[in-house]
Formats: structure tokens, sequence, C-alpha cells
């Protein structure tokens, strides 16, 4: 037995053949798992989101109406097109509502007029005898111009704001934060009645109100983001190889956190539609003749017992509009963030 113990293996001796280069295997690797990367893996799961892709199928519809809409017709948003009745009295052109004669004499109250069985508007007019069809997607154009441009500039803004306060910590953290809680405490009416004194009303009051207002919740996302990843082993190497601030914020840690600024970003555009509508259903936002979903809504409230009929456009387009936006929202995060069971 100890005999058997104390025996050492003979020693190997390498052959020819016994090793080879792998260049020379062949190595078969799954190309699909290897050729995927991260947003084209996004982009799977979001596709594959039914909600998600019915929410990007009516954006993408309403943009396209709203940019081409008013090209299907020769009325602009502003031309008077309906005539006055032998009683001088204001009649609406014939569309979906007025077509008939006695449901025009019940809407309108004035006697159906055969002069418009040449004219056929698919939303009818408003009781300025305006064409509702080119009114509603110039006034849809109008509130996503309001609503892509104010939060573009509010991502730019808030993201900086709150990667900076995140990155740096300490002091230059509790100061900015401070002036965030400011921010936040003043009410957004209080900052579009100042702001109505100094600016008229129109679509740079709009832009501006929204400015000052929506990037906050921008900026706490990023922060939040921040303190999360600042403490990873890469941003450490870079910090130990002399790496400038401005590149790790912007170049290294941003692209790792631009996810949950993405899924923000959709869910702050329908905020700023409907923010924008409410604006100018109040009065101190779009200014006439032009204009916005929201004051399509206010003038068709003013006339809902005379014309019912010309507040369902503008609402219907609002609506669809905020369900589209949320289902892409809802898509892109669990889309860039999937959970377990989902992969």
């Amino acid at each position: 037995m100890e005999a058997r113990m104390n025996t050492k293996p003979e020693a190997y001796t390498p052959q020819p053949g016994d090793f080879e280069f792998l260049s020379n295997r062949d190595i078969t690797t799954d190309k699909n798992y290897s050729s995927l990367s991260y947003w084209k893996g996004v982009a799977i799961h979001f596709f594959q989101d039914r909600k998600a892709v019915i929410g990007l199928i009516i954006i993408v519809a309403i943009i396209l109406l709203s940019v081409f809409g008013p090209m299907i017709n020769e009325y602009g948003y502003r031309d008077i097109v309906s005539f006055r009745n032998a009683n001088n009295r204001k009649v609406v052109a014939k569309g979906i509502g007025p077509r008939i004669p006695a449901l025009h004499e019940m809407l309108t109250g004035a006697p159906y007029d055969d002069d418009f069985a040449d004219r056929t508007f698919l939303f009818g007019t408003d009781d300025l005898g305006r064409d509702l069809w080119t009114r509603t997607w110039y006034g849809a154009r109008v509130s996503l111009i309001i609503a892509f441009v104010t939060i573009f500039i509010d991502m730019l803004i808030g993201m900086s704001y709150g990667l900076i306060s995140g990155y740096f910590g300490g002091p230059v953290d509790q100061i900015m934060q401070r002036f965030v809680e400011i921010a936040n405490s003043v009410p957004r009416l209080v900052i579009v009645s100042v702001l109505a004194i100094f600016m008229a009303k129109g679509m740079g009051l709009v832009i501006v109100a929204l400015l000052l207002t929506e990037w906050i919740g921008m900026s706490k996302i990023a922060r939040a983001e921040m303190l999360k990843t600042k403490e990873q082993e890469y941003v450490l190497a870079s910090r130990t190889l002399g790496a400038r601030n401005g590149h790790i914020i912007f170049s290294q840690i941003l692209p790792n956190t631009i996810g949950p600024i993405i899924t923000q970003v959709m869910f702050s555009i329908p905020t700023a539609i409907f923010t924008e509508a409410f604006l100018s259903f109040v009065g101190v936002g779009i200014a006439l003749p032009q204009c916005s979903v929201g004051t399509l809504i206010e003038d068709g409230f003013n006339n809902i017992t005379t014309l019912p009929y010309q507040i369902l456009p503008p609402i219907i387009v609002l609506a669809l509009l905020m369900l589209g936006f949320n289902f892409i929202g809802d898509g892109l995060r669990e889309a860039l963030a999937p959970k377990l069971e989902d992969m």
C-alpha cells in the first residue's frame, strides 16, 4: 500500500498532433445572440407589446394627419367658407352632423340651405363658418410642435441639471436641490399669470411656461440614476486614469442612464399637450385666429348647446394623443428594463 502511494506519475512527453490552433477548427457560434445589441433587444421587446404598437400607430397616424390633413382641401384654418341664408343668419356647412336637413336645423337653429349641396366638410364648420377638418389637424400640429420643442429643451436642461447635481453631491447637490424645491413649489398658473403680463398670448408664452416647469421631473430622474451609477467600477477607473468630470458625466454615465430618461420623455409629452390645451382653454394660450387643440375645445364648449358636434373632433384627438403616448411610454419602460420572466 505504501509502495503504491509513493510511486510518482510518469512524466508527460508532448507528441506531435496533440495540440492545434483554434483558428484551424470549425467553431460554431450563436450568430443571432452575438449580433443582438442592446437597442435591438429593446426594439424586439417593444414591438412584442401590443399596446405599445397600437400607441405607436395612433401617434404616427395623428402626426401624418396633422402634416397632410390641412392639404386635403383648399380651405385655410382661418378661411370662412360657409354662407348666409336668405334671412341673413349664419348657416353651418354640411358635414357629418349637419348633412341631414332635419338634424341640421336641430343643431344650428337655421333652415337647411341647398347652396351647400356641392360642398362636403368632413367635420362640419364652426359657428363662424370655418372648416373644422382643417382647423382640427392644424391645431393638432400646433400642439405637437409645442410639446416636442418644449420636452426636447426640458430634457436637455433637466438631464444636465440632475446629472451634475448627483455627480458632485455634497454642498453642490444640496444647493441645487433647494433651488429645485423652490421652483417646484410655485404653482404653474402663477407662473403663467406673471408671464402673461410681460408676454403676448401665443405659442411663445406657452413654450416659456412649460420650459419653466417641466424640467423639474426630468432632473429628479437624472439625479436618481446618477446616484445609482456613479459608484460603478468603470467610473472609478475613469477617475483613476484622469478623465475629466464632463467626459465622465456625458460620455460614460449618460449612455447608461438614458433608458429611464427616454421613458420620462414619453410620459412628459402628453403632460405638455394637456397643459397647452388647458392654458388655451382658459384663454392664456394660443391667440385667435390661430388654433390648437385647446382653443378648439374652448370654441366647442362655448357653442355646445347649438353646435354640439363641434367639440367632438378636438376632444377625440386629445384623447388619442394622451392614450397613444402613454401606451408608448409603458412599452418603452418594459422594453428598456425587461423583467426576468419576459426575457
